[in-house]
């Protein structure tokens, strides 16, 4: 699932031609996580999408792993191709994600 879509979606985010919705925001201060964490783990040469959501209700999105300089891993939703808006980011929890990549036991 490497999705042909992530390398425009960075370039959008290079450019800051993107939002985060309410709900992002919201998770990002609980989890205590930065834009600038989201922007180097979007822009990192790690980033990969993980899982892909066509038919998300608010329009077609994707999760992507990527990972803060710091090595921080990020889970970041976003949608794409229209408008590029992030809708949640969280760090994976070891127990419930094989390498940050594979859910244990593949349910969403």
């Amino acid at each position: 699932m490497n999705g042909g879509y992530l390398e425009d979606i960075r370039i959008r985010i290079e450019k800051r031609e993107y939002y985060f919705t309410l709900h992002a925001a919201d998770r990002m201060i609980e989890r205590h996580i930065s834009v600038r964490e989201v922007e180097e783990a979007m822009l990192s040469d790690l980033a990969v999408v993980i899982e892909d959501y066509p038919e998300d209700v608010r329009g077609s999105s994707c999760l992507v792993l990527g990972m803060a300089k710091s090595g921080r891993p990020l889970h970041i939703q976003i949608t794409y191709p229209l408008e590029i808006a992030v809708v949640t980011v969280y760090e994976p929890r070891a127990e419930e994600w094989i390498d940050w990549r594979k859910r244990v036991g593949g349910i969403r």
